[in-house]
Order: structure tokens, then sequence, then C-alpha cells
């Protein structure tokens, strides 16, 4: 055996109780006891623990919707992981998260993504604050193979392989993403291959050897500290279940499931643990059953608090982040400027003020921005500003997840029509990350877009679309008229400790105007009095404030 005694009973120990956990909620599920969805992942408990065996503490993980065995592996408390199923306030996440969003920052569990192949953007972006941060800590994408016919899964290796970024790539190839087979759906025979293309090295693993699963992870992983570069670890496995609690496994023959259950993990290691010598049939029996009564007591207490809730008031805090104090002081001196180069001087100050500010997007070094707006910042502030490729949900969800560790990412998006390709990270993340986590965690970002037309861009590149992510809670929105306001917001915006849209319309670009010092903040959510009247209460924003106020003046004269 190669793992010591006390590994082989902590993996033993990790297998059985993520076994049993989900045993004992599909047995809830079924006395109607919990509501909802679930997807259990009995049969790959190997790839858990070998995994958790691995990893030090500090090492972040982004599990997939599949997410109890890992959460447990990494030693989350399970009574509060059946609360959280239970919906009660004793939950992990104060019952605000359920099944597929588990979060717990104590073990470094940055919460599962019910969207496949999500939470891998966001575990490039841990890497990345990582990196930036100096840490010798790790993060893992945890993601099954129906996951790598995702975009986004390849926007991210190309980008963390680009940055070397110290992450690792765990595929849990289990041969089915929901019904689909992976022979049908996926090109090719081994996954772990595709990682050449972006110059990653790989491996593939039998999954449900523990033991194997743990040393292919324990190579990965020094190979990512000693390197700094990424790694992408494929896992074999089986999920002997259905892929939800609905599924009736109707795809797959019963001769197939017999085979694998013959191979499985927990039966595998318990009889190697005994050929080895270093173990007795009653030691593995008495260390299966301690687990499994550990399990079971978890889950006698959850029941018995399970109707606890927390309340529409209390949930309604956690949508957003506290903000710092801020004195906003009168403004002692204004320099006249155009509102691009108000948005730049925004940049520049916060940069110099908090090393935690990076800009992130395409073209923002030499060439200066697709607008001219970071211009010559590279200049100053070259470490703090990151070009990307053309990979827009990559890299903003990248600033999602950096963010997370505080990070203060400003991203770049070209074109308002643009953060269309980012709306995964932006919607289901960024905006909801707070309040799936019951406050564990922020996302204070900034993203820039430009919008508006009239340039004679055509219909993809002239979209003002900031009505459409108002409508999602959790975001806020920025759109400001002058170029004192632009900078005097956007250095408001930057220190948020939320996620915030900043919007800047195309034809505001070279309006000149009076614009602050240094010292100078707006509040976000506090409007401006433009122009007073007694007549009529005209509210606007952006380039139409401008529209509004030419209005004013010419029926002023009527």
């Amino acid at each position: 055996m190669n793992l010591s005694k006390e590994q082989a009973q902590s993996a033993l120990s990790m297998m059985v109780r993520s076994r049993h956990f989900e045993e004992c909620i599909d047995d809830f599920f079924k006395r109607k006891e919990m509501h909802g969805t679930t997807h259990l992942s009995i049969g790959q408990e190997a790839c858990q623990a070998g995994l958790s065996l691995a990893l030090d503490q500090g090492d972040w993980i982004v599990p997939t919707h599949r997410c109890h065995g890992h959460t447990i592996a990494r030693g989350a408390n399970e009574r509060k992981m059946f609360s959280e199923m239970f919906g009660s306030a004793d939950g992990i996440c104060k019952g605000l998260g359920g099944s597929m969003h588990m979060t717990d920052v104590q073990t470094w569990n940055a919460g599962s993504s019910a969207v496949v192949g999500s939470g891998v953007n966001l575990a490039a972006g841990l890497a990345f604050a990582l990196k930036m941060q100096k840490s010798q800590a790790i993060s893992v994408a945890i993601f099954g193979d129906g996951a790598t016919s995702r975009g986004s899964v390849h926007e991210s290796m190309n980008l963390a392989s680009v940055w070397s970024l110290p992450i690792l790539f765990f595929c849990e190839n289990n041969d089915y993403g929901m019904s689909a087979a992976a022979s049908r759906m996926v090109s090719t025979s081994s996954i772990a291959s595709r990682a050449d293309a972006y110059s990653i090295s790989h491996a593939t693993v039998d999954g449900n050897d523990v033991e194997a699963v743990y040393a292919a992870a324990q190579k990965a992983v020094t190979y990512i500290r000693t390197t700094g570069k990424p790694y992408f670890l494929e896992v074999k496995t089986y999920r002997c279940c259905g892929h939800s609690k609905s599924d009736p496994c109707i795809y797959r023959s019963r001769e197939e499931e017999a085979a694998w259950s013959e191979r499985d993990p927990i039966f595998l290691f318990s009889r190697r643990m005994v050929e080895s010598g270093l173990y007795s049939e009653e030691d593995v029996s008495r260390l299966i059953l301690e687990a499994r009564k550990h399990i079971d007591e978890a889950a006698v207490d959850a029941a018995a608090i399970r109707n606890q809730r927390i309340s529409l008031d209390q949930a309604m805090e956690y949508l957003f982040a506290p903000e710092e104090e801020e004195v906003y002081k009168v403004c002692q001196s204004t320099t006249r400027m155009s509102y691009r180069e108000a948005i730049r001087q925004a940049l520049d100050e916060e940069m110099s003020r908090d090393k935690s500010v990076h800009l992130i997007g395409e073209d923002i070094g030499l060439y200066g921005g697709c607008f001219k707006v970071t211009g010559d910042l590279y200049a100053k502030h070259g470490a703090q500003m990151h070009e990307t490729p053309v990979s827009e949900e990559a890299f903003t969800g990248l600033a999602v997840g950096a963010s997370l560790l505080g990070l203060r990412p400003v991203v770049e998006i070209m074109y308002g029509d643009f953060s269309t390709l980012a709306s995964d990270p932006i919607i289901n993340h960024a905006a909801k990350i707070r309040f799936m986590s019951a406050g564990q965690l922020s996302c204070p970002m900034v993203l820039r877009s430009p919008i508006g037309s009239g340039t004679g861009h055509g219909a993809q590149h002239t979209q003002c679309l900031e009505a459409m992510f108002a409508n999602i809670p959790g975001l806020i929105i920025v759109a400001p008229s002058c170029p004192g306001d632009a900078k005097a917001l956007l250095k408001s915006a930057i220190r948020s400790n939320n996620p915030v849209l900043y919007f800047e319309h195309k034809h505001l670009y070279n309006n000149l105007g009076p614009v602050g010092d240094e010292q100078y903040l707006l509040p976000i959510g506090k409007a401006i009095t433009k122009k007073r009247g007694k007549d009529v209460t005209i509210v606007s924003y952006s380039h139409a404030v401008t529209t509004c106020l030419e209005a004013s003046v010419r029926l002023s004269l009527q």
C-alpha cells in the first residue's frame, strides 16, 4: 500500500462518509422530507478522497453541482450540509444554496456551480489571485466529461496556460454528461489529450483506485507548485446512480452497471487495506461503522432543527455586501478634461492607491484600449494590467473568481454588446455569489464597457444593454453622463464591495467638462440635480442626460 496508515484511514473515512451522506439524502428525498433536487456521486468517492489527500490547507476547490463528496473530503461539517439540504438556518449557506451551491470558506471551498463547466472560470480567477498575492496555494477546477465540450472550459485552459496560473484542471470522466455517453459526445477517446493543444501537461488515471488518484494528484500538485503552470488530470470513474433523483437511467444497460459495481472504490480499497497486512477485517469494519455512525448522527441532529429558517429580511441582507464608510469631501479643485481622460485618471488614481486593483481586458496595453481609454496607463501600471485573449467569458469569470480572494478587478469589455458573451459569470456568479454563500463571499469587481449608437458600427456594436442587467438582483449599474461624474463614480465603483457594471456611452468620450480632484467621490445610487425648474421632473442617465438638458434649454426659450 502506497498510503500511510493515517492516510488510508482518512481515505476510507472520506469515501464512506461521502457514500453514506448521499444514501441518507436519497432516503430523505424518497420520504419527501427534502425538496428540490440533488445530484449524487455514488461510485466516484475515490476521486474525491484521492484529490483531497493531495491538497494542503489553503488550496481552493470549485466543485460541480455533484459536490457533496468533495465538500465532505475538504472537511465541511456534515450536519450543516444536511441542514443546507433541508433549507434550514443551520445550513452551511443558511439554506440559501441547497444541494448544488455549497460554499465553505473555512475549508477553502469557493462553492459549486450548477451550470456545467461554469465554475472553471472562477477557479482560474482564484489561481490568478493566489499568483498575484504570491501564495504557494493552488486552485482546483473540478468538472465532468460533459463540461469539456463547453467553450468556457477551453477559454480558461488557454488563458491559464498563457498566464501560467497555478490551477489543476480535475476532470471526473464518469462516461456520461447527463444521459449522453461520452463516446457519442466527445470527439476523442482521451479527454486529457485535449490539454496538449494548450501546452498543458496532463495525465489520466483510474478514478476508482484511491491510491492511484492520490499519486496522480500529488504529482500534479507538486508540478503546479514547482513550475507555477497549470496541469490537467483526467480521472476515469462511474456514477452508479442517475444524473439526478428523477433519472431512471434508461440510457445505459444493467450489465454495464453490474460490471462497474464490481469495481466499487470502497470495496476495492477495503480489500486492499486488509491484503496489505496493516489492517484486519475487524479494523476495516470498525472504521466503516464509525464513519457511517458519524453521518447518521449528523443527519439526526440536522433533522431535529430542520424547520428553523432565516427570515426574508435576513436573506435580503445577503444580496449586497456592506460598503465601507466613505467620507464624501467637497471638491477642492477641478480640471477641465474629456470624459475619456476622466475615466483614465480614475483608473490611474485607484491603481496607485490600491495595488489590489487590476485592469483586465483585450488590447488595453500598448494599443491603449479600443476607444483609447486606458491610453498609456500600461507604462505606469504594467504589473496591474493584464491583456487577454479574445475570451470574454473566461476573463470575466476569472475576474469574478479573483475578487473572491480580495482583488478588485476592473474588466474592460470592448463593446457593450459583447457583455452577452460574459453573461454567465456576470449573472450566475457575480450577482449571486454573496447571496448563495450567505455572505461568506463577496464580489468587489467592476465591468466597464462602451455602449450606444451613432458611430456607424452596426447592430452588433451599438446596443445599450444596461436595462437587461438592471433586472438582475445583486448587480449595480452605473452610467455617468459627464466627465466629472464619470471619474467620481468610477472611483466609488472600484471601492465598492459589490459587482458594478459601469457603462460608458461612446458619444460622451470627447465631451469636455470640469473634473474633480483625487479625493472627490460620488455616492452610487444617489441622483444628481443637473438643472432646477418648476414645471416637470425628468429622470435620465448616460448620454440621454445631455439630450434632456438640450431639450430643457430649447423649451425654456419658447
